[in-house]
């Protein structure tokens, strides 16, 4: 388990801050295989999981849906056949807190 997906989610909001680029880089060195893009001006973290069939990624996909509700902060899930793709940002705040960082780290709990 790592550090990163052992720690309390805040409540965030639209003012709340975004996670730092020194945040970003130290955050980063625990969930390596997320990259971080940008669609429509906001940054996000994105991975694609894979699976050998549609059933696999589908369990994947439902137990990333039971973290997210947990939580209360919910991803863009793509579910097809053998693959899953998780992106994570902060809706509210159109971009990268803290938050979006943990989630990702339990979500490579989850594919383990």
């Amino acid at each position: 388990m790592s550090q990163l997906s052992e720690q309390q989610c805040e409540a965030c909001s639209a003012d709340a801050p975004q996670a730092t680029e020194t945040e970003i880089e130290q955050y980063k060195t625990e969930i390596p295989e997320w990259q971080i893009i940008e669609r429509d001006g906001i940054m996000k973290l994105e991975r694609i999981f894979t699976f050998r069939n549609f059933k696999q990624a589908l369990d994947f996909t439902n137990r990333v849906g039971e973290i997210a509700e947990e939580a209360g902060h919910h991803p863009a899930l793509l579910t097809e056949w053998g693959k899953v793709t998780v992106t994570w940002w902060s809706h509210e705040m159109k971009g990268l807190h803290r938050n979006d960082f943990i989630l990702a780290a339990r979500t490579d709990e989850v594919a383990k």
